[in-house]
C-alpha cells in the first residue's frame, strides 16, 4: 500500500485487473467491512450440511440443552444458514465495486440496522445466551451504521 494525499493505492489483482486502482480511506474501510461481514456470513454454509448430531452437540455446549429433533428445527436451522451464506455472497459481491454499488450498500446498511434491531429483540425475548445476543443484533446495527457512514464519505 502506498499512501497518497488521503487516498490509498491498492493492488487488487486478485479481484480486478492487475492494474492498481485508487480508493479513498473510507472506500477501503468499507471494502474491508463488507468482506468481513460477507465472509463471516458465508461460514454459515457449514450448518446447511452439518449432521444433526453435531448441531445437537453445539446446542448443548451453548447451554441450551438438547436440540429438538423435529422437522421444523432441521428446516429452519438449515434454511436460515443458507440465507446467511447467500447474504455473505452478496456482501462480498458489493465489496468488489463500492463506488458503483454505493446506493445499494446504503440500502443494505439500513436493512442491517433494522435486521439487527429485530434480532436483538428476538434474542432477548428468546432468552438467548448473552454472548449470542451481543454478537448478533448489536453487531448488525453497528455494521449497518458503518456501511451507511462509510459509503457516504470520500
Amino acid at each position: 500500500m502506498v499512501w497518497n494525499q488521503s487516498r490509498i493505492r491498492l493492488d487488487m489483482a486478485f479481484f480486478v485487473s492487475p492494474d492498481s486502482i485508487t480508493m479513498t480511506k473510507s472506500q477501503t474501510a468499507l471494502i474491508i467491512l463488507l468482506r468481513f461481514c460477507g465472509i463471516t456470513a458465508l461460514l454459515a454454509i457449514a450448518a446447511v450440511f452439518m449432521p444433526f448430531q453435531w448441531m445437537d452437540v453445539i446446542h448443548h455446549q451453548m447451554g441450551l440443552g438438547p436440540l429438538p429433533d423435529a422437522p421444523i428445527v432441521s428446516y429452519l436451522s438449515r434454511s436460515v444458514s443458507a440465507f446467511y451464506a447467500t447474504m455473505g455472497v452478496f456482501l462480498v459481491a458489493l465489496s468488489l465495486d463500492v463506488e458503483r454499488y454505493a446506493a445499494l450498500i446504503k440500502l443494505w446498511g439500513w436493512l442491517f440496522i433494522v435486521f439487527g434491531t429485530l434480532l436483538l429483540g428476538i434474542d432477548l425475548s428468546a432468552d438467548m445466551p448473552t454472548a449470542w445476543t451481543i454478537s448478533e443484533g448489536p453487531f448488525g446495527i453497528l455494521a449497518g451504521a458503518a456501511m451507511i457512514w462509510l459509503s457516504s464519505h470520500d
